[in-house]
């Protein structure tokens, strides 16, 4: 299920590529949304030689604008073709560059929206790519984020690192974000979460997290491994 901000960027791919008139050398739109909410768009271009595809050339766009990280991106083909996945070349330059990006792709008849890390499994990373990231969160944990009460978040299958990070909110319409850093990030077993761990997320009791984790992250288990990330606010909200 696509939310609003996914279909604005799906919406904006596909008003780019009605555009093409036709050219051999330019087939497919790309459209992807900056954590500021900012749509950015290109083409591809097409070359014997190994000319760009639509998703590379966006990235360089959005760079121009200095967007920073980006947190949604797709791709369109002409002709009807719609919604195409991203080939392996685009795959490995997002997974160094945006690794926290999600990417429409078509699984079936079905949009679905995915991290680029599960697009590329068992990847190669780059050592000296040092890309910008984010940590995304649900809006209503905005104000307990910004004012303190919060400075932890627990996940599965969605690795953080320490250092800056844009603390990304995802309202309806809307993204809101505050300037962070990620102190630390630790891994343990579900049944391993503490009433410590709780307390930081604005919890009373280790069970109250626990379960508001398990509605989260359906089908999870006492034995497996989360990640508690430990973080603070360094600015004033964008």
């Amino acid at each position: 299920m696509l939310y609003p901000p996914e279909m604005r960027v799906l919406d904006a791919a596909r008003e780019q590529v009605r555009a093409l008139h036709g050219d051999p050398n330019h087939t497919v739109a790309a459209a992807a949304m900056d954590t500021t909410g900012r749509i950015h768009t290109a083409v591809n271009d097409y070359h014997f030689t190994g000319g760009p595809c639509a998703e590379l050339v966006v990235l360089g766009v959005a760079a121009a604008t200095a967007s920073g990280p980006l947190v949604t991106i797709v791709a369109v083909g002409d002709g009807d073709r719609d919604v195409i996945t991203p080939c392996g070349r685009c795959r490995q330059v997002l997974l160094d560059q945006h690794p926290d990006c999600d990417v429409i792709i078509r699984d079936g008849d079905e949009l679905r929206l995915v991290n680029v890390r599960s697009l590329l499994p068992h990847s190669y990373r780059h050592p000296d790519a040092s890309p910008e990231r984010f940590v995304r969160f649900s809006a209503r944990y905005f104000e307990a984020v910004r004012d303190g009460v919060k400075t932890a978040t627990t996940r599965l299958n969605d690795p953080c690192a320490p250092g800056p990070a844009w603390l990304l909110f995802e309202f309806d319409d809307e993204y809101r974000r505050l300037p962070g850093r990620v102190d630390s990030v630790v891994s343990k077993r579900f049944d391993e979460i503490s009433d410590d761990d709780a307390r930081l997320e604005g919890c009373e009791h280790a069970d109250e997290l626990r379960a508001g984790l398990r509605e989260h992250y359906p089908g999870v288990t006492d034995a497996d491994t989360v990640e508690v990330v430990r973080f603070h606010t360094t600015g004033v909200t964008e």
